[in-house]
């Protein structure tokens, strides 16, 4: 899906990037490219890329990787409507993706004003890019790309590059994955599968966290991390409460990708920017994973809502990462 939602709109993405003066501005379309592309990484890396290229400076980057963080969310939530038909499912699926959604919006609320009015991402990514000046490039492949890449380029080939075909037939093979993975769980006893999670991987916040944090830094992509739970806790194997902070390290391993491209540049303003990025999740856990109760409320009320009209999800998708941003683009502009 990736890779059709790119071939749309790359070059685009990176020329409205780079027109990209007011922080407002910046912010919706960070939400409106990372929603079309859905990868973070791909929106902040391209971000630091104009940086190191000196066409973008560092206050206006910031809030483009702050909008990106919630732009990524919309995969996990698309994710949660391969549930839709069983209510009891969608509840606990919706719940588990929209999760991210909250807690992302809710960070840059917070966070979003403090850097408008004292510059505090700003300020500490460039107190700790000192302490990578002078690292060399680093360069690192995901395990998974590595797998699905021939597949990719092969069904590219066979759809003729068309970027609409390409996402359309990805659509129906993330529905009929989603069918399966539910189906393949509920058939390996469920009980034994709930006992494995609880004992192993989310066993504790600090465990989730963590493991959310790795997988998702070895594989590049928050998205796949965070929408590889969704089908789990669809099928109760795992609650709202061990998705919360299982998101949350999801959140910062997908930095990494970012970090590595900023190295690559050599460019000091660049590394300022993925290190803000970083700063920003950072600073967001540690406001938030006490305060977890809040961002779980309210996941379970639009978890409620989505259940009571299933014509909810579908709203909430277009109307918080397309509809909005567009929306406030246009006016602010």
């Amino acid at each position: 899906m990736g890779s059709g939602l790119k071939f749309l709109g790359l070059e685009f993405t990176r020329n409205i990037i780079a027109g990209t003066s007011n922080a407002f501005v910046g912010l919706f379309i960070g939400i409106l490219v990372t929603s079309v592309v859905q990868s973070s990484s791909t929106t902040t890396s391209i971000t630091v890329g104009l940086v190191g290229g000196g066409l973008m400076s560092l206050d206006q980057a910031i809030p483009i990787v702050m909008g990106a963080n919630i732009g990524t969310s919309i995969t996990n939530t698309l994710v949660s409507l391969g549930h839709l038909r069983v209510k009891p499912e969608l509840q606990r699926a919706f719940g588990a993706a929209i999760v991210h959604d909250i807690f992302n919006i809710m960070t840059v609320v917070l966070i979003f004003p403090l850097q408008l009015k004292f510059n505090i991402l700003g300020g500490a990514a460039a107190f700790m890019e000192g302490l990578f000046e002078q690292s060399g490039g680093l360069h690192f492949v995901s395990p998974l790309k590595i797998i699905v890449t021939p597949t990719v380029h092969l069904l590219e080939t066979m759809l003729m590059n068309n970027g609409w075909i390409i996402v359309v037939f990805a659509l129906v093979l993330l529905f009929v994955a989603l069918r399966y993975i539910v189906k393949v769980m509920k058939s390996l006893v469920l009980k034994r599968l709930t006992i494995f999670f609880n004992k192993v991987i989310f066993r504790n916040w600090f465990v989730g966290l963590f493991f959310g944090m790795i997988v998702t830094a070895t594989v590049q992509s928050s998205s796949v991390t965070t929408s590889l739970i969704v089908p789990l806790a669809g099928a109760g194997l795992v609650t709202l409460e061990q998705v919360f902070p299982y998101t949350l390290g999801a959140n910062v391993g997908t930095t990494v990708t970012a970090l590595m491209a900023s190295l690559v540049t050599q460019n000091a303003t660049a590394v300022a920017v993925a290190l803000a990025h970083l700063l920003f999740n950072i600073f967001g856990i540690v406001v938030f994973l006490p305060l977890k109760a809040i961002p779980i409320t309210f996941a379970k009320g639009l978890a409620f809502l989505a259940v009571k009209n299933r014509i909810f999800p579908l709203l909430f998708i277009f109307v918080t990462f397309i509809g909005i941003p567009l929306l406030l683009i246009q006016i602010m502009r």
